[in-house]
């Protein structure tokens, strides 16, 4: 089992940044690939940001290419999520997901709010 725990949301006017961070606990975290979801009420949950185990390889989704930036850090069994020029539109629950070959987990989630 690997547990996720997200932290970092909260309100934030549009154009502002916020930072956010998804520490697992449980089994190697370095042999996960890590991923940003994120769910608006009222639609289904998205694919923000994906980064490989080696945190050489990212990808993102259209929507926050170039405003938002995810990193990991290995020794400190976290990933992050920077976003900037946040927009009304950014506001939902952040999930931080861990893939693996064999098996998925998904964190308790970060409400984001951005207002105009």
């Amino acid at each position: 089992q690997v547990q996720l725990v997200e932290s970092g949301g909260g309100l934030v006017q549009a154009g502002g940044s916020l930072r956010l961070s998804c520490v697992a606990s449980g089994r190697t975290f370095s042999n996960y690939n890590m991923n940003w979801f994120r769910q608006a009420p009222g639609k289904e949950r998205e694919f923000v940001a994906g980064i490989n185990l080696s945190g050489v390889s990212t990808s993102y989704a259209d929507s926050v290419k170039g405003r938002f930036t995810i990193s990991r850090d290995n020794a400190k069994n976290t990933v992050y999520l920077q976003m900037n020029s946040l927009k009304p539109e950014d506001t939902a629950v952040y999930y931080c997901k861990a893939d693996s070959v064999t098996d998925n987990y998904w964190g308790q989630g970060t409400q984001v709010t951005v207002s105009s």
